[in-house]
């Protein structure tokens, strides 16, 4: 076979095809072919441009119709292109649902904060938040806070022999310290460490199976011989280890992490853009182990729904 010579990209229609040339004294008519012949391969695409015209000229009205019904496909095609865009979401926060802006205050605050532009102008009306307004910082809760005021008071409280100034005295410094109390363990006076302890609470309380067990169908376990009998042992505790809860904590340090990243000079902290992969990572891993085990469970919908996960936080390759 004779050698070709590679050509230029945008030169696609020409085959360049080297021929040697035979001796002249054996062939002498074969001697006055060129050396190099070339050959288009774009013929048909000429004549499907002309049998297109040629169309075009013989049915007008029909051609129009051709055409409509093809930019209608088109039309069709982008939309459609753009809903699986946007199902397919963000490797990092998903889509961003109630549940998951709660995280920015710990579910202390009720209302959103909304975006705005660079007057200080809101772009969008705040949105109601699902709160927690039984948690206090600390690892305490608001009911815990009353027993101990109770029980001091209670401790604290004068004698019958007393007379009314020290009882009024009393009074008034239970008042103070009630005061004191609420501002020392009011989370929205917390650090991010505080933070982050009470979206872990907030998790568990939502997604731990101590709960989901009663509210949520879960999977029905596969039909095996050595399968035990029975009804499931109750738990001793709340669950803090099983994969919903998991991921709903890694969930929260992600968005922790993504929204300092997203600030000020956020590009770099190379630290945080580490932590923030190793974060994706390994929640990848949970989501796909998850998915081979709870999937169209009711745990699975209910955990996809409330976070906000699609499948580009657990599916091909995650670059941040």
């Amino acid at each position: 076979m004779p050698p070709r010579l590679p050509v230029p990209q945008g030169l696609r229609t020409l085959s360049l095809c080297l021929r040697p040339s035979p001796p002249s004294t054996t062939t002498p008519a074969l001697s006055h072919l060129p050396l190099i012949q070339t050959a288009n391969v774009s013929q048909k695409t000429k004549e499907k441009r002309k049998e297109m015209k040629r169309r075009m000229k013989q049915d007008p009205y029909g051609w129009a119709q051709t055409q409509q019904r093809k930019n209608a496909n088109l039309r069709r095609r982008a939309e459609l292109e753009a809903e699986r865009k946007e199902a397919w979401g963000s490797p990092i926060h998903g889509i961003t649902t109630p549940f998951v802006e709660s995280f920015d205050s710990g579910g202390q605050a009720p209302l959103s904060t909304p975006p705005v532009d660079g007057d200080g102008n809101p772009l969008a009306p705040p949105h109601e938040l699902p709160t927690s307004p039984h948690l206090a910082n600390y690892l305490l809760t608001k009911e815990e806070i009353e027993q101990a005021i109770e029980q001091s008071k209670r401790l604290t409280k004068p004698l019958d022999e007393d007379t009314h100034t020290d009882l009024k005295q009393h009074e008034e410094n239970v008042a103070k310290a009630i005061i004191a109390l609420q501002r020392i363990t009011d989370l929205n006076n917390g650090s991010a460490k505080d933070r982050k302890h009470a979206n872990k609470r907030r998790c568990i309380e939502t997604f731990g199976r101590h709960v989901t067990d009663v509210t949520l169908d879960h999977a029905a376990p596969h039909p095996s011989i050595n399968a035990p009998q029975g009804p499931k042992p109750v738990r001793a505790g709340p669950d803090t280890g099983s994969s919903e809860v998991q991921i709903a904590i890694l969930t929260s340090k992600i968005r922790a992490v993504a929204l300092s990243l997203e600030g000020h000079k956020g590009y770099k902290d190379k630290n945080n853009k580490r932590s923030l992969r190793l974060l994706l990572h390994k929640r990848q891993r949970l989501l796909k182990y998850m998915e081979k085990k709870e999937r169209g469970s009711e745990r699975w919908q209910f955990m996809l729904k409330t976070l906000g996960i699609t499948p580009a936080c657990w599916k091909n390759q995650i670059e941040v």
